[in-house]
């Protein structure tokens, strides 16, 4: 699986010519040139990745649903997250990650469902799973995989940082999985 940071996300959106800061406007252009849709299950963001996609003018040609699932209950009777997976493993994981993707765009029969799951801090972070480790999850109806987030590079536990930076990132793997020809 792989990881990035806040640094290696901006390194490689920059490698890209993109602007991190300027995600949510090339997702929903790229969307709209596709003529595909966009889901997403949000827990740590809290709606977050919803927010900036409907920010922009247009948002509704793309954007299907947004879910805010905090709560275990939620990921499981909503997004059909397995129980055994959240007993196993827990809701911060790659397995919880795919399995609110593939809910997600399931639920809204989307071409393309990114899900975020993990510690926005400041409290709750373990040695196991520190502040800042956010799982993003996208499933396309193809493939479905998860990247592990480190946020928490400098060692600030900002809240909201985290959450932007979590965002930001579903954003741009949502970005380049639309830019890809698999879908």
């Amino acid at each position: 699986m792989k990881t990035i940071t806040e640094n290696s996300l901006k390194a490689e959106a920059a490698n890209d010519n993109i602007n991190i800061n300027e995600i949510n406007s090339l997702l929903v252009q790229r969307l709209a040139e596709k003529g595909i849709k966009i889901a997403t299950a949000e827990s740590c963001t809290g709606g977050l990745i919803s927010k900036k996609i409907t920010e922009i003018s247009g948002a509704s040609a793309v954007f299907d649903c947004g879910v805010c699932s905090y709560s275990n209950e939620i990921k499981s009777r909503v997004l059909k997250v397995s129980k055994a997976t959240l007993d196993a493993v827990g809701a911060v994981s790659e397995e919880t990650a795919v399995e609110m993707a593939q809910g997600v765009r399931e639920l809204a029969n989307s071409c393309i469902g990114v899900s975020t799951t993990g510690i926005a801090g400041p409290t709750g972070g373990t040695p196991q799973k520190p502040v800042g480790l956010v799982y993003i999850g996208v499933s396309t109806k193809d493939k479905a995989y998860a990247v592990k987030a480190l946020l928490c590079e400098n060692k600030v536990n900002n809240r909201e940082r985290v959450r932007e930076l979590a965002a930001a990132a579903a954003m741009y793997l949502a970005y380049k999985e639309v830019n890809s020809n698999s879908i």
